[in-house]
C-alpha cells in the first residue's frame, strides 16, 4: 500500500529533479526488488521506492536487513546511467556520498563512508547500501542497463539496541539527542544525488565522482583487517582502484580485495 507522506515543500523541491516520482510503502518485501520489477516494465530513471517496513529486506554479501517499523529510511533509486560494466560500483557511491550530505545538511553530522560503501559514525554503522542490476537482453534489443541503488539509513532507533547490536549499529537520533524526520533526510538526499547521477554518463564525471570517493573514504590510509570467506589478513588500505576494489598493504604484498568484511584496526 502506498503512503504519501512527502508535503507540498518536499514534492516541489524534487520537481526539478529526476527523483520527482516518490513511491512510499508503509510495508513491503523489498524496495530494490518493486524498482527491478518497474524497470522491467519500462519505468524512466529516477522512481523512487520507499518503505516503513520490508519485510525481505536485503543487505551486501547475501545478508539480511532488519529494522523496526517506521525506524529507518529504507530507500530505493532506479538508474539508467550510460556506464561502463566495470564502474558500475560507482552508483553506489554515488547514493552513500549523497546520504552522507543529507546527514551533514539536516543532522548536523557528517557520518564516514567506510570501504565499499557502508555510513559508519565510530565504529559503529550507520546505513548500508545494496546495488544490483540488470543489464536488459544481449545485443543491445532490451531496455538501457538499470541499476537499481538500495540503502537503508537508522534515524529514530529505541535508545536502547538489542544486546547483538547495542556495540555495532546506530542512529540519527542517537548522535543528534533528538528525532529527525526522514521525509527531509529523503529530499536532502535526492537532491544531493541528482549533480552525482548525472556524473556518471560521462568519463569526466566518473574521474570526479571517483576522486570525491577516495578523498572521503574513511577506510583509505587505515590500518585494516580483512575477513574472506576462507581467510582473514591485516595491512594498510593504500588506495580503491578504479572498479571500486580495496588495495591493502601486506608487507610487500599489494593485494586486491573485490568483496569482503572490512575491520578498522585502532592504532597500536
Amino acid at each position: 500500500m502506498v503512503t504519501p507522506v512527502l508535503d507540498e515543500g518536499a514534492r516541489s523541491a524534487l520537481a526539478t529533479t529526476r527523483f520527482a516520482d516518490v513511491r512510499w510503502f508503509g510495508e513491503i518485501d523489498s524496495t530494490n526488488r518493486y524498482l527491478l520489477d518497474e524497470a522491467r516494465r519500462g519505468a524512466a530513471a529516477g522512481l523512487v521506492a520507499v518503505a516503513d517496513h520490508q519485510t525481505a529486506g536485503r543487505g551486501r554479501l547475501g545478508r539480511t536487513w532488519v529494522a523496526p517499523p517506521g525506524a529507518s529510511l529504507l530507500v530505493s533509486v532506479l538508474l539508467r546511467p550510460d556506464l561502463p560494466a566495470g564502474h558500475l560500483h560507482l552508483a553506489s557511491v554515488a547514493v552513500a556520498l549523497s546520504m552522507a550530505d543529507a546527514c551533514a545538511r539536516r543532522a548536523r553530522f557528517e557520518p564516514e563512508i567506510k570501504w565499499p560503501n557502508d555510513l559508519m559514525v565510530g565504529e559503529r554503522k550507520l546505513a548500508g547500501v545494496l546495488a544490483e542490476t540488470d543489464l536488459g537482453r544481449p545485443g543491445g534489443s532490451g531496455p538501457p542497463a538499470v541499476v537499481v541503488v538500495g540503502i537503508g539509513i537508522n534515524v529514530n532507533w529505541p535508545a536502547e539496541l538489542p544486546e547483538e547490536l547495542a556495540d555495532r549499529a546506530v542512529a540519527i537520533n542517537h548522535i543528534t539527542g533528538r528525532p529527525a524526520d526522514r521525509s527531509r533526510l529523503l529530499v536532502a538526499m535526492l537532491e544531493a544525488l541528482e549533480p552525482r547521477a548525472g556524473q556518471l554518463d560521462s568519463e569526466a564525471g566518473r574521474s570526479r565522482l571517483s576522486s570525491e570517493y577516495r578523498a572521503r573514504c574513511a577506510t583509505v590510509g587505515r590500518e585494516v583487517r580483512i575477513d574472506l570467506q576462507d581467510e582473514s589478513f591485516t595491512g594498510v588500505a593504500t588506495d580503491v582502484d578504479d572498479h571500486g576494489h580495496l588495495l591493502v598493504q601486506t608487507g610487500v604484498c599489494l593485494r586486491e580485495v573485490t568483496a569482503g568484511d572490512v575491520v578498522h584496526l585502532r592504532p597500536t
